[in-house]
C-alpha cells in the first residue's frame, strides 16, 4: 500500500461500493472500492495480484464488527 495516513468516523449511513475497470490494450484493469459519506469518499484501487489483500481487509472489518457487537452487548447488559 502506498502510504497516506488518514481518520475518519465511519456512520450508520456509510456507503460501500466496487466498481470493475475491465482491462484495455493500455491497462491491466482493477478494482476501486470506494467507502464514502456525506464529506469524505475513500478509493482504494486494487490491480490484479492484489486480492489477497482485499481479503486481509476484510477479514479485519469482521473482526471489528465482531469487537463492535461485543462492545454493544456489553453495554446493554450493563445498562439493564
Amino acid at each position: 500500500m502506498r502510504t497516506l495516513t488518514t481518520s475518519a468516523h465511519l456512520e450508520p449511513d456509510t456507503t460501500a461500493r466496487v466498481a470493475v475497470f475491465d482491462p484495455t490494450p493500455e491497462d491491466e484493469g482493477f478494482v476501486s472500492l470506494r467507502i464514502g459519506g456525506e464529506l469524505l469518499d475513500i478509493a482504494l484501487i486494487a490491480r490484479p495480484g492484489t486480492a489477497d489483500a482485499l481479503r486481509v481487509l476484510a477479514r479485519a472489518a469482521e473482526e471489528a464488527a465482531a469487537a463492535l457487537d461485543q462492545i454493544t452487548e456489553i453495554a446493554s447488559d450493563g445498562a439493564a
